[in-house]
């Protein structure tokens, strides 16, 4: 008997959007009073089932105050996000993207406080500027105050752990930003407005490695040069830690390579006249591309880059007896219109090694 797979999986397909069909009109008609009350303006002449792949649902439990409260599933409808007042919604978001008024709400949401409370938890240092938050917060109805403590209305709590959530989704792209305004205004890193140095970034990179080697990690110290124009810096170091930084699935080698003001000018290498140090977080922005190797705790990570942005995740791509970081980027043309020389690396050679005699710096065409 021949099988026809192609039919098969054909099959399978539909199956699959007929059980997400059947699930999402389960969800809508489940919906709770609140989302029967809102009014959707359906195209004539579109099927149920074709409207019902075209909305955002969401639901949620939480105990706040000491109150159980259930969010039944809602449904929003595309357009009717599309088409929200952006003018009234940037002002919500405007009053909860002030930094100490989010952490007054992110503060009060699990129990009441009261001010000179949220004043110590919060190191505001003034009552004066707490109060000034609070009135506006009040005002909106985003707190409510009973005696001296204030707290969440009880039907803001959810909405506001939802919009935490999506946040949370998108905080990555506040590092992106930071890469692209790196990207956008190089001259505070150079000393200059033009004629950027690219090796600049290499003795930053080859910084990082002297750094782990000032640590007491590490003793070798490699730079290969490619045909293409990129360049690799390996060490026999720790390697750059992989675990997911606190309250995130992001591996902390991510964060050391996206978040370029994560460190201070101490630890980053400063280009006299600069006005800010130059972080593997800044070579990688600067670089059209930057994938790193690490080799700890037995296995062999990679995570590839274009213009400070992942590509990848961090993946395991194999086992190893070593430890040590590999860190291979390519400058972007449009700032560096120079490439490495040789001559200029072997004279920075011998200088590292005149002022670390114990690490032993190789160079590889």
């Amino acid at each position: 008997m021949t099988r026809d797979l192609m039919q098969e999986i054909d099959t399978l397909k539909n199956q699959m959007v007929e059980l997400q069909q059947l699930v999402y009109q389960h969800m809508v008609g489940r919906k709770s009073q609140t989302a029967s009350d809102l009014t959707y303006n359906e195209p004539s002449g579109h099927p149920a089932n074709e409207m019902t792949m075209n909305s955002v649902y969401y639901s949620g439990q939480t105990s706040l105050n000491e109150q159980i409260i259930r969010l039944e599933p809602q449904e929003r409808k595309l357009e009717q996000l599309l088409d929200m007042n952006t003018e009234k919604a940037a002002k919500v978001l405007a009053a909860l993207g002030n930094k100490q008024r989010l952490d007054i709400l992110k503060a009060v949401i699990s129990e009441p406080l009261t001010g000179s409370e949220l004043v110590e938890r919060l190191n505001m240092g003034t009552t004066g500027q707490l109060y000034h938050h609070l009135k506006a917060l009040l005002g909106a109805n985003l707190l409510v105050q009973e005696g001296n403590h204030y707290s969440l209305p009880p039907h803001r709590g959810l909405p506001l752990l939802l919009l935490l959530s999506g946040v949370g989704d998108l905080l990555d792209t506040s590092d992106y930003l930071d890469l692209s305004e790196t990207r956008n205004h190089a001259g505070m890193y150079f000393g200059s407005s033009q004629n950027f140095d690219v090796h600049e970034l290499l003795w930053a990179a080859v910084e990082n490695s002297i750094l782990e080697h000032q640590s007491g990690y590490g003793n070798r110290i490699a730079i290969f040069l490619h045909e293409d124009g990129s360049v690799t810096v390996s060490d026999n170091g720790r390697g750059i830690p992989v675990q997911a930084i606190p309250n995130s699935n992001i591996p902390a080698v991510q964060s050391v390579l996206t978040e370029v003001h994560r460190l201070n000018n101490s630890a980053q290498f400063l280009v006299p006249g600069a006005e800010k140090g130059i972080s593997i977080a800044v070579v990688n922005a600067l670089s059209q591309r930057l994938a790193v190797e690490i080799r700890r705790e037995g296995k062999v990570y990679r995570q590839e880059y274009r213009y400070g942005i992942p590509q990848t995740g961090l993946l395991t791509v194999g086992l190893t007896e070593e430890t040590g970081t590999s860190v291979t980027f390519k400058p972007e043309f449009e700032l560096f219109r120079s490439h490495f020389d040789i001559h200029q690396i072997i004279d920075k050679q011998k200088t590292i090694t005149a002022n670390y005699p114990r690490i032993q710096l190789t160079i590889n065409e």
